[in-house]
């Protein structure tokens, strides 16, 4: 069992969902350096604002709250957890929990809390991870400022800015949901989205109740549905006479071609405030288009997986596929993959208070480009997928990399054990990881390290 230098037993707790992936996960990596299993503080607890008991001494991690309904309830409110929406009451009921967390830490003596919740709301509001992002330099698409009202005025500001194809997402959504890929031409129009448009349900019907618009992807984009009269929506029952229009997350891409149903979509979204960017247009590899998640541990680069799709999104719960890293590498040669990488650990470096993250990083169409288009404060599940060969978290999955990395920083008068022989253990200063003060772009083999060594969501 590996200890303190007082020899007492390290231990850990999570903020998870207990039974949930994420939380077996972290576990399971606590059990191969010999840790005792994590204690599990349920979001819904929390999110209650009952009681968060934490033992002294205790490294405190933060999980996402998952797939929960009870807990999902808690943040967006009574409803069907397939709605699409509700991503303000969703990120300040996230933040409120997070103050909590911190709070609990902050009295408890001797936890540390191995997240900085700062960080965390930052990257659950896209527009505001956006602005850091682009301010630190980090190859970002172009985005408008200042809030969208809904779909009039998106229209009015592509038109001001010149944008034909744009990239529409919820501030605070997750996973794609709430993402519309939106192009227009002339008086075509197109907008690709995981979102099914719901006509005449009552509240609370679910999302296969009442008229259902839009398609699957099909040669002229075109879908059914009739006129929104004067286009406004509604999630409920109308006094007007009219039906009402829901908006629901499904596992299956889908296109709008009539533009009263792309209007409906967008003035339901806008209610949670929307942030765009323009269309990065993305490589192609193998009749597929292509990003990467990759994830940083200690603002390191050390793990990858390509992405793939037909349509815009490449969300792999939405029909995307594992790519092939090797062939993509090859592809992109390495000063590529050197600018791949650099872009996320320049990324990460905007949030040094944080663990670990999941960066979202496109190559671009003449596979020169780099720009990042999100950074997940849980993007780490990832299942099965160990570390860049040769790099410093070869044959680690995300998780026992980050339990090393914590070990490594938390306790380093007991290495931790099970570090595959010969390589640094995460978090090392010749693992790449800055030394303390340094931001990872700060530090000379910030990046570089994982390329001259090598061959991604709430």
């Amino acid at each position: 069992m590996t200890e303190h230098g007082d020899r007492t037993p390290v231990r850990t707790a999570v903020v998870g969902t207990p039974g949930d992936r994420r939380v077996t996960l972290f576990a399971a990596a606590c059990a191969r350096y010999g840790l005792p299993a994590p204690a599990v503080v349920p979001w819904t607890r929390v999110l209650r604002d009952e009681e968060i008991r934490i033992e002294p001494g205790t490294l405190v991690r933060i999980e996402s709250p998952g797939q929960d309904a009870e807990a999902d309830a808690l943040l967006r409110g009574p409803g069907r957890p397939t709605r699409a929406g509700g991503g303000a009451a969703w990120h300040a009921a996230l933040t409120a929990g997070l103050e909590r967390i911190r709070r609990a830490v902050a009295r408890t003596p001797g936890a540390v809390l191995l997240a900085d919740v700062d960080e965390i709301a930052v990257m659950f509001d896209k527009r505001r991870c956006h602005a850091r992002l682009a301010a630190a330099g980090v190859p970002v698409p172009p985005a408008l400022p200042g809030p969208v009202g809904g779909y009039a005025e998106l229209r009015e500001r592509m038109d001001r800015a010149g944008w034909r194809r744009v990239f529409v997402k919820s501030a605070h959504g997750s996973s794609a949901s709430g993402v519309v890929a939106l192009q227009v031409a002339g008086s075509r129009i197109k907008a690709v989205t995981s979102a099914e448009l719901i006509r005449g349900g009552a509240a609370g019907a679910g999302p296969y109740e009442g008229e259902r618009a839009g398609s699957g992807p099909r040669g002229d984009g075109r879908a059914g549905g009739g006129p929104r009269g004067d286009g406004r929506t509604g999630g409920g029952p109308r006094g007007d006479g009219r039906a009402a229009v829901e908006l629901h997350n499904s596992l299956r891409v889908r296109s709008y071609g009539d533009e009263d149903e792309v209007a409906a979509i967008i003035d339901l979204l806008a209610a949670d405030g929307l942030h765009v960017e323009r269309w990065f247009p993305k490589a192609g590899f193998g009749g597929r288009v292509i990003d990467l998640r990759v994830v940083t541990v200690g603002g390191t680069p050390t793990h990858a997986v390509v992405r793939a799709a037909r349509a815009p999104m490449t969300n792999l719960h939405l029909g995307g596929v594992r790519g092939d890293l090797g062939a993509v590498r090859a592809r992109l040669g390495p000063r590529g993959w050197d600018r791949v990488l650099d872009a996320c650990a320049r990324a990460a470096a905007c949030f040094p208070g944080s663990l670990c993250a999941g960066v979202d990083v496109m190559v671009g169409a003449d596979w020169r480009g780099v720009a990042v288009a999100e950074v997940n404060a849980f993007g780490d599940l990832l299942p099965g997928l160990t570390g860049l060969p040769g790099g410093a978290a070869e044959g680690l999955d995300t998780y026992a990399a980050q339990v090393r990395a914590v070990l490594a920083r938390h306790v380093p008068a007991h290495p931790p054990a099970g570090a595959p022989a010969g390589r640094p253990s995460a978090g090392h200063p010749s693992a790449g990881h800055p030394p303390a003060g340094r931001s990872p772009a700060d530090h000379p083999s910030a990046g570089h390290a994982a390329v001259s060594h090598a061959a991604v969501t709430r």
